[in-house]
């Protein structure tokens, strides 16, 4: 094979494994493009999700103050002892069906597994009542043996109207025949915070001076039967307050972790960028080396 022709098979070799390097990094700075591009899209909807999640907040935030008068504040799960807790246990953390909205399942999971082993350890038991999809699967991995119902596919946005089936399918399960019902829910602060709390629902029960609502006379209908309706409605109003309590949280972290994937796109393709041009630039230095040799070769 003449000298001339192997410089130029060899000088289309370099070419084109130049040119493939060049192609997949030209790939990969499209692909995240599009990313980019999508996670900036997600960012701006749960933004005006956000304002929606917010008003229907501050609705449920009124409407639910009644409840504190009967079952106190709702309490912070982090460091947490637990130790108020009664005998027996219904845990009905609220976790949401989607994904990619930071830690907001995570954080109500990681609570419930502390709670659950806290009580274990005092000697007390517990079962679990999950809703949201993203909380089943995390803790039916560890405590598949106390999920005692799930909820999943749940509407969005909230309701009363649904909030009220959730607690009828609680009080079928039989959450009466439990010493108290723990809800654990993401609490919403502002855009960029929130935390997890707990509500302890006890039953209307007891005799003599720990008989409830003493003060109260009750007419037509037995006291008893009073007291069931009203522990299933304090139960609903409490679900409620706590679904568009995390419904906010749940968008507000959903909006922080879009604008983070975003801005770590950016980052990768100034980074790909760098790295085409340097891959592009080392090609044409290597294309002029070997047109130089080549016609040096035939010079000489």
């Amino acid at each position: 094979m003449p000298r001339h022709a192997l410089v130029m098979n060899t000088t289309m070799a370099v070419i084109s494994r130049g040119m493939a390097t060049e192609k997949q990094i030209f790939n990969q700075i499209q692909s995240t493009k599009n990313i980019q591009k999508i996670t900036s899209s997600m960012k701006m909807v749960s933004a005006a999700k956000l304002k929606g999640d917010e008003s229907r907040r501050a609705t449920s935030l009124t409407f639910n103050t009644w409840a504190n008068a009967l079952n106190g504040s709702p309490k912070m799960v982090e460091d947490a002892t637990f130790e108020e807790l009664p005998q027996k246990c219904l845990i009905v953390p609220i976790t949401s069906d989607k994904g990619l909205c930071g830690g907001v399942n995570s954080f109500i999971t990681r609570g419930a597994k502390s709670c659950i082993s806290k009580l274990h350890a005092q000697g007390k038991t517990c079962d679990i009542a999950i809703i949201g999809d993203k909380g089943r699967g995390q803790l039916r991995r560890v405590h598949g043996d106390l999920i005692k119902m799930s909820v999943t596919e749940i509407q969005t946005p909230g309701n009363f109207t649904l909030a009220a089936a959730i607690a009828s399918e609680l009080v079928a399960a039989g959450a009466g025949n439990y010493d108290a019902v723990v809800i654990m829910y993401n609490a919403y602060q502002h855009a960029a915070t929130y935390y997890q709390m707990y509500k302890t629902i006890t039953p209307f029960s007891g005799e003599g001076e720990d008989e409830p609502l003493l003060a109260y006379e009750f007419e037509p209908d037995t006291k008893s039967e009073v007291l069931a309706d009203l522990h299933e409605y304090l139960l609903t109003s409490q679900i409620y307050h706590s679904l568009m309590d995390g419904a906010a949280a749940e968008q507000s972290s959903r909006m922080q972790a879009m604008e983070n994937a975003s801005k770590n796109a950016g980052e990768l393709i100034d980074s790909l960028t760098l790295k085409y041009n340097r891959a592009r630039q080392a090609r044409i230095t290597t294309e002029l080396i070997e047109i130089i040799s080549g016609a040096s070769a035939l010079e000489g």
